[in-house]
This record gives C-alpha cells, structure tokens and sequence, in this order.
C-alpha cells in the first residue's frame, strides 16, 4: 500500500513529466520562430535542461567566473544580518533555484522557516536537488514547483503556518532579461511576496577585461554550455545541428551594460529543426543571451518602479557584486 509521502511523490513526478513535455513544446515552437527571423534570438532558459544545469554548476566554480564565489562570501559574511530581516516562521521562494547551494547559508542562519518552495525550469534537476536538501534538512517542508518564473508566476497557496513570504533570487540571474522582462519579473514578484521582501543578487558594472574572462574561461567550460543548446535541439527536436561548425562567442557590450553570448556559424551551412530547414551564412549568429550589470542606483530605481520599497544594500569590498533587500508592501 502506497503511503501518503509516497502518493505525493508520485503525483509530483507526475506532474514534473507533463510540464517538461510542455516545456519541451515550447523549446521547438520558439527556436523555429526563432530560426525564422533576423537578428535570430532565444531565450537563455532553454539552457537549462539536466546537462545545462550541471554545465553551469561548473561554471560556478571556475577560477575566472567570479560572481558566485563573491556572492556566496557576501551571503556567508551577512547571514546573520539577512536572517533576522527574513524572521522566525518565513516560507522562502527561491526563483531559478538550480542546485540549491546558496540557500543553505540562509537556512542555517533563518529561525524554524516555514517551508522552502525552489521554483526552476529544469525538472529533473529540480527534482533531485531537492531530494539532496531534504536529507539534509529533514525538517523542513520541500516542495519543489517546475516552473518558467518568468511567466504566470503562479505558486501554492502560502503554508499556514508561515508569518510571510520572502523571496531569494540569487546568481545576477535578473540580468539574463531584458529590462522590460526584468521589470516585468519585479512586479509579479512584488505581487506574490506581498507583505514580505525578496532577497536578490546583482551583478554590478565593472572593467570589461573581468567580465571578458568570467564569461570566455580558458576550459571551455562556458563555451560548451553555450553549444549545448544545440546538442538540446538534436536529441529533443529532432535537429541536425553540427556542432563543431558552431562557435561559442561572448563579448561586452558597453554602452547597453550587458554581457552578450551568441552562437556564430563557423561556415555557409542549412540545418533541419523538425520537418523544416533554415539557412545560416558563415558568421550569422544565434543571440542566446544577456547578462546586464546594473548600478546600486539603477536596480533600485527598477525595483521602486515595480513596487518594491529598497532598504539594505550588501556589497564586497572591490563593489563587483550586490545583495539587495527589497520590501514588497502589502497591498
């Protein structure tokens, strides 16, 4: 007989399996649309599948790649700080929550959290960094929701034992959006963590020569992060991308204050998604993403426009990277 934990877990794989196999609907229908216009252009989520996601876990940890090491000595060094803004009894939404390293720091530091909701687009991922945090903290209420954030935002009702909700967004993963989306993202999530505040992570602008070499690294490891968006479309779309006719290119863009990545055909080639064929020229690129810096003032001033109230800033002592508590008012 199936117990009730048991039941759940087989509902939530249940549902996992549906949402990827929308999730993967909707990878074909935008990179064909994609593919279908010019500057060609696509969402930086469909990075993250399983190997996408443990690609980028290796990027963290790369000598050059200097943001998740800074944030995470930002949030070891403050967590005292940080917990007793969150408070006893807090439910904690982590939005793009990967493998869930930085919010263990938060966790040991908060008081009796209420429940801790990972939101991520990579389901499997999702679903087995959550069962590494559970056995860590066995107490504490898991409930993992396979979700593009930067969509409907839609979350479980708030546990009932929860005094408010607070969000964490780590990694500078806002400036992967555009600065419509990212408003767009804050208002939502003012929306949602009414009443409590969100924690987030944000790169800041520096010397180009920095942020040239966290997103070139000399093993390679970005670059095929980057081309493994390909390999995606040949196993899940039926696509025929060669990929070593493929470079991985990322450079900065100074004057939008953005990190830009592309993929950038080494030849004259056609490829196959599915049942149609689309024409590169040697040089043409796929813009895959942005990474914008921000300045303290700059966030702030989003974060007012999307009705969040700015409070405590948290930056290093070379000011390459900032922690920002936002106090989202109840309405």
């Amino acid at each position: 007989m199936m117990t009730v934990k048991s039941l759940a877990r087989t509902a939530l794989a249940f549902t996992a399996e549906l949402e990827n196999s929308a999730l993967i609907d909707n990878f074909g229908n935008d990179l064909m649309s994609a593919l279908a216009i010019r500057p060609r252009c696509l969402s930086p989520k469909y990075f993250y599948d399983e190997t996408g996601s443990a690609l980028f876990d290796r990027i963290c940890e790369l000598k050059e790649y200097y943001p998740t090491r800074t944030e995470i000595s930002l949030l070891t060094k403050h967590a005292r700080d940080i917990a007793k803004q969150i408070g006893r009894r807090a439910e904690i939404v982590e939005f793009g929550a990967g493998s869930m390293q930085k919010i263990r720091i938060l966790l040991d530091a908060i008081r009796a959290p209420a429940r801790y909701l990972p939101v991520d687009i990579s389901g499997a991922h999702l679903a087995a960094s959550a069962r590494a945090l559970q056995r860590i903290y066995p107490k504490l209420p898991v409930m993992p929701v396979v979700a593009d954030y930067t969509g409907a935002l839609s979350l479980p009702d708030m546990a009932v034992n929860a005094a408010r909700r607070i969000g964490f967004f780590p990694g500078s993963t806002i400036g992967n959006l555009s600065p419509l989306e990212a408003l767009a993202f804050l208002k939502k999530a003012a929306k949602v963590l009414q009443g409590g505040a969100l924690l987030i992570g944000v790169d800041l602008v520096k010397d180009p020569s920095l942020l040239h070499a966290a997103y070139n690294d000399s093993k390679g490891v970005t670059a095929s992060f980057n081309l493994n968006l390909l390999v995606r479309a040949n196993r899940e779309l039926c696509a025929n991308f060669d990929i070593e006719q493929f470079y991985h290119s990322a450079f900065y863009n100074a004057p939008a204050q953005r990190i830009e990545m592309h993929l950038m055909s080494r030849c004259a080639q056609q490829v196959r998604v599915g049942d149609q064929y689309f024409v590169f020229t040697e040089g043409e690129t796929i813009h895959t993403e942005n990474s914008y810096k921000f300045t303290i003032a700059g966030l702030q001033a989003l974060a007012k426009k999307a009705g969040f109230q700015p409070a405590t800033v948290w930056t290093d002592d070379d000011n390459r990277f900032s922690l920002h508590w936002l106090e989202a008012p109840a309405l």
